[in-house]
């Protein structure tokens, strides 16, 4: 059986993004690590992991929950560095 870390040692997304994934689609992290993985394969794929995690922080924001929205943030800029959105 693998564990989490097995999980995030194979995915090209660090565990925030992965969790930002599993927050916005409701889903476990394994089964999010793998959506995340397939998303990047595409730059439509990309474009929707960046858009999961902004949507996340504004409903963030909207709950007023700012130390969340905050750690969104932090998770953003990672994603955006290593992982930017595509030129059209």
């Amino acid at each position: 059986m693998l564990s989490i870390q097995d999980v995030l040692d194979y995915c090209d997304l660090d565990r925030g993004e992965i969790e930002a994934i599993a927050e916005h689609e409701h889903l476990p992290l394994a089964v999010a690590a793998e959506l995340g993985e397939a998303l990047l394969s595409t730059p439509e794929g990309v474009c929707q992991v960046h858009t999961m995690i902004i949507e996340n922080i504004q409903h963030a924001l909207d709950g007023g929950h700012y130390q969340h929205a905050q750690e969104l943030v932090t998770v953003y800029e990672h994603l955006q560095r290593c992982h930017p959105l595509p030129q059209h």
